[in-house]
Order: structure tokens, then C-alpha cells, then sequence
């Protein structure tokens, strides 16, 4: 149930907030945000951080560069006025997490909306506007929020808030916020939460991943009463999906599929909005499945993996690229699925579609919007979701409302793809009768793809989807995709945990000083600290045993090892963990 979690109540609600003054410098701010740049144009540098929030923030220089060079849209883009989009680069090796609370929020997250370990996000408010007190004529900077969250439409609307005020009054508007967001709860999964910054409070609800996929959270009366209102957000993370599909709704099954099986994907757009917008578009239309490979809302010649990502001694690499420099159509040359798309263009009253072109007529100069690809689907378009979007343009139905239609469609295709899995793999799991205290948790069975096809024809998508084509075929190559990796290796991680729960709790209900009474000291020692590794074990993996499971094994390891000599309970002492 959740929880509305208001500046009063966030004592009560926030364990890790219960005493302000040991917290480490910050923590509530690194709960949300790693920091806030500012970047602008220097003549003599170029592209600069003028600003980072907090001051003692740990960036390194490479991450530095990164952000500096993703945080201004490229020479070709144009941009002029006020510009957002979103950007994604590699975290520099060795650094350590200064996330506040990862693994609990990790654990209770949908996998889609985990902190990312390895990666940053940057949020860009760029403002580009003529200004004949610069030498260049024009006024260029970004405010840039980086986090390892994807909350993409949080922190967009919290720009949106921020960056007007901020470059009317610069720095110390930035302190105020910054400030502002570290006196903000954590992000707790299933929680409803008030936001306070600049005199607006954003009500927004943290996803859980025990929320039913589709399903709209039970909205909460609130308890008590906030001047001024707050403003609630009906989604920290979601696209309009419509917007961003908007010149390619007749190709929806040739998006999911390509993304489904982790293709190499450069979308070439007109701006870095519309390129990362796409780009996160396609990585969330295969939800609640976890996108497994590398993806680049938006990526220029500046960032440190291009000469990584466009080698041509190998094969591209399973990554989805935003561009917006038409250098890259030279660059990808070699790459199997290219989509350019144009400004969004109405042909009557629908927009005009992108057609699917052969790779040879991609032109190095002057390529015209499409989709320069060879490959074909393996499942038949839905027509009747098309004729209904197509249908509620000409009606003037809301995009918000066209979106929902958009993301219910891709979730029940998602669904009935994944249900078969999740069915067969669950088969593989052992009996709960052949879980016993005195032997080691029994195996799971391997994964078999050629059994798993034989139960496709009584227990496979066409049960739920009414789309026909290849199913069988889009399994096999699913197989070979990182995707069908991710999914394996968390689903057997799962399972794995799930044995050795029901393993210590059976132990737990076992006589166990009963099973000491005959033995010898060799053998009720090597008991001890068996019982005391799998204790540490599931501390530290944090399983979810039954209440007041651990506390009894804890007690019982205690009276036996309480009813050795004393030589060996000082040994065992000394070899506590």
C-alpha cells in the first residue's frame, strides 16, 4: 500500500533519514542526483564546465569530457531557444557507487527502473538564444542533471522548474535547489512522495516491481494539507510513446523485434530531443523485459566509445545509437538497420509515414527520411492497432491517450512472448519435497531450447497474442541475443535464491540439537560453522525467509555451539565471521 510521504512525515516513513546528523554529507541528494553541471562555450575551450554541484562532486576527467560534449546539441541540430534531451555514458572504471540505499531500492525496483551500476544518465536544459554581449552573438549553456536513475520524465519536468530561474540568477538559485532536493525523501519503491523545489511541490509515486505491468497504482487521499498543492506527476520514467513513433506507427512490429532481439540500431534524427526520445522509446517498448545491451539517447564523434562502437575490422555491436550528425551516415555505412527520420510531417490529417528502403540507396549526402534496412519481421503487423491510432489522429484523441493504447499494445505483445518463457523455465525449478535439511539444495535443470520449442505448439504465445508469423523463428533468434542472456542469468539467480530459502527454513524447522546428541565434536563443529556461512549468506543476499526464521537458526547455532567444550568454543569464536 502506499504511503504518501510528505516533508512531516519523512521521519517516520525513512529509516536512513532518522538522525539527520549522521548521515554523510549530501546522502539524500546522492539519492537522487550523482550532481548538477553547468557547461557553456568558451572561445579559447570550447565546450566547458563552468559549475558542478556539489562542489567536492566526484567526476572524473573523462566522465568530465563526456558530459561536456553530450551536454550541447551538435552544429547541424540548430537548436535555437530552449532545447531538452537526455544522454547516457559509461561510468569511468574503478569508481565506486556513491548511491544512498542501492541495494535495498534495487531490490524492490521494477528491473526497467533500477540505479544503473555501470552508466550515468544526463538530463539537458540547453538555452541558446542571440546575445550581441558575447562575441559569438549568442548565449549558450546547459544545465545538466546527472543521475544513475532513469527517471526521465522527472527530471525533465524538474528542469523545466529549475533552469528558467537559474540562468536569470545563476549560482546561488543552483545552491537553493540543491539544497532543497537533499532535504527530499528517498526514492522507496511503492511510495507516494511530495518534492518540494522552489515553491513547487511534485507529487510523484516511486514504481515497485510487485505493481501488476499495466496496472495504475490505488490513488492515495492525501494526509495533509500542502500550500501549495502539489503538483502530481502521473509518471516519473514514461514517454509519450505516441509522439515518439508518431512518422513510424505502420513499422511498430519492426521496432519491437529489433529491440526484442537486441539489434545494432542508429537512429538518425533532426535534433537531440527527438534522437533521444526515440532511442528510450525503443529500449521501454519491450518492457517489463529488461534491456540488456548498451543504448545512447543521443551520441556524437566526441564521445570516448566512438571509435569503439564504429570500427569496421568486426561486426557492429549490439547497441542502439541516437545521432544527429549527418557525418554518421558515412560512419554506419556497414551497419545493418539505419532509421532517419525528418521533422515530424503531416500528409492531410495523418502524419506522414517512413517508408522501409533498401541499405544500398543509403546516399553518404542528402539521405532522405526511412528506414534503410534488409531485415524482415517475423510476426505480421497488427492492423487493427494501426486503423485504431490512425483513426483517433483523424478524431483528435489526446496523444496522452494514443500513448496508452501504444504501451498496452507492446506490453501484451511483450507478455505473451516472455509468458511461454517464464512457464517453461519455472518447470525447471525442483519439487519442494526433494528440499531436505541435511542435504545440499538439489540442482535447477539446465535450459534446453529444443524442449522448450516442443511446448510452444500446447502452451505458446498464440494462447494469448492473435498475431500470426514465425514465432518459433523469433525464439531462435532470441536465443542468441544479450537479451535472452539477461533474462536467463536473473531468472536463474532468482530460482537459485529461492532454493536456498526454502533450504534454510527447512533446516530452521530441523531438530537440529536433537541430530547432535549422537554425533561426534569433529561433526557438531563442522555443523557451526556450515550453519553460521549460510547465515552470512542470507544477510548478505538479503532472502526473504519467513519471519523470525534467522533469529531461531541464530539461537539454535548458538545452544549448540554453547554445548561444546570450551577449547573448542573459543575456537569457533575466534572463527566467527
Amino acid at each position: 500500500m502506499d504511503t504518501l510521504h510528505g516533508p512531516a512525515a519523512r521521519r517516520h516513513e525513512d529509516p536512513a533519514e532518522e538522525d539527520a546528523d549522521s548521515r554523510p554529507p549530501w546522502a539524500q541528494f546522492l539519492a537522487w542526483l550523482e550532481c548538477v553541471c553547468v557547461v557553456t562555450f568558451d572561445l579559447e575551450l570550447g565546450q566547458a564546465i563552468e559549475l558542478v554541484y556539489p562542489h567536492d562532486a566526484k567526476l572524473t576527467e573523462k566522465e568530465k569530457t563526456s558530459i561536456c560534449y553530450l551536454s550541447f546539441p551538435d552544429s547541424y541540430s540548430g537548436c535555437l531557444g530552449d532545447t531538452q534531451f537526455s544522454f547516457r555514458f559509461r561510468q569511468s572504471i574503478g569508481r565506486k557507487s556513491s548511491g544512498f540505499g542501492e541495494d535495498a531500492y534495487n531490490r524492490d525496483a521494477p528491473i526497467t527502473l533500477q540505479r544503473e551500476l555501470g552508466h550515468f544518465y544526463g538530463y539537458v536544459y540547453f538555452r541558446q538564444v542571440k546575445d550581441v554581449s558575447v562575441k559569438r552573438g549568442y548565449f549558450q549553456k546547459s544545465l545538466v542533471l546527472v543521475s544513475r536513475l532513469p527517471y526521465v520524465h522527472l527530471f525533465h519536468t524538474l528542469l523545466q522548474i529549475i533552469a528558467p530561474e537559474y540562468f536569470d540568477k545563476l549560482e546561488p538559485c543552483l545552491e537553493a535547489v540543491c539544497n532543497e532536493v537533499d532535504q527530499w525523501p528517498s526514492p522507496v519503491p511503492g511510495l507516494t512522495l511530495n518534492l518540494p523545489v522552489m515553491g513547487v511541490v511534485l507529487q510523484v509515486r516511486i514504481p515497485s516491481k510487485t505493481d501488476k505491468p499495466g496496472g495504475s497504482p490505488a490513488k492515495q487521499a492525501p494526509k495533509e494539507h500542502l500550500l501549495p498543492a502539489p503538483t502530481m506527476l502521473p509518471t516519473i520514467h514514461e514517454l509519450d510513446l505516441f509522439k515518439c513513433f508518431q512518422s513510424a506507427l505502420i513499422h511498430l512490429q519492426f521496432f519491437w523485434e529489433l529491440t526484442l532481439l537486441g539489434e545494432p540500431v542508429v537512429v538518425m534524427a533532426p535534433s537531440p530531443t527527438m534522437s533521444s526520445e526515440i532511442v528510450l522509446a525503443l529500449v521501454s517498448s519491450i518492457a517489463p523485459l529488461k534491456y540488456c545491451s548498451d543504448y545512447r539517447p543521443y551520441f556524437t564523434i566526441h564521445d570516448s566509445e566512438f571509435r569503439e562502437y564504429t570500427t569496421r575490422t568486426q561486426a557492429p555491436p549490439n547497441v542502439i545509437l541516437g545521432v544527429t550528425n549527418p557525418f554518421f551516415i558515412k560512419t554506419f555505412q556497414s551497419w545493418p538497420h539505419i532509421v532517419r527520420l525528418g521533422e515530424p510531417r503531416m500528409a492531410g490529417d495523418l502524419p506522414k509515414q517512413v517508408k522501409v528502403k533498401k541499405l544500398a540507396k543509403l546516399k553518404t549526402l542528402d539521405t532522405k527520411p526511412g528506414i534503410y534496412t534488409a531485415y524482415k519481421t517475423f510476426l505480421q503487423k497488427d492492423k487493427i492497432l494501426i486503423k485504431r491510432l490512425l483513426k483517433g489522429i483523424q478524431r483528435k484523441r489526446p496523444s496522452e491517450v494514443q500513448s496508452a493504447i501504444l504501451r498496452r499494445h507492446l506490453l501484451e505483445l511483450t507478455q505473451s512472448f516472455i509468458i511461454p518463457l517464464e512457464r517453461y523455465m519455472a518447470s525447471l525449478m525442483p519439487l519442494q519435497r526433494s528440499v531436505t535439511p541435511w542435504k545440499t539444495p538439489p540442482q535447477i535443470r539446465p535450459f534446453s531450447q529444443e524442449e522448450f520449442m516442443a511446448t510452444l505448439e500446447h502452451a505458446g504465445p498464440h494462447l494469448t497474442s492473435m498475431l500470426k508469423g514465425d514465432w518459433m523463428g523469433l525464439y531462435r533468434r532470441f536465443f542468441r541475443s544479450p537479451n535472452f542472456d539477461g533474462w536467463y542469468r536473473l531468472r536463474r539467480r532468482e530460482m537459485t535464491q529461492k532454493l536456498e530459502c526454502l533450504h534454510l527454513e527447512a533446516v530452521c524447522d530441523a531438530d537440529l540439537v536433537g541430530w547432535t546428541k549422537d554425533k561426534s565434536e569433529v561433526e557438531v563443529v563442522d555443523l557451526v560453522l556450515k550453519l553460521r556461512e549460510k547465515l552470512t549468506k542470507a544477510h548478505m543476499q538479503q532472502l526473504s525467509v519467513k519471519e523470525g526464521a534467522l533469529d531461531q537458526l541464530e539461537g539454535c547455532v548458538q545452544t549448540i555451539a554453547a554445548s561444546l567444550p570450551e577449547d573448542l568454543q573459543i575456537v569457533l569464536h575466534r572463527h566467527r565471521p
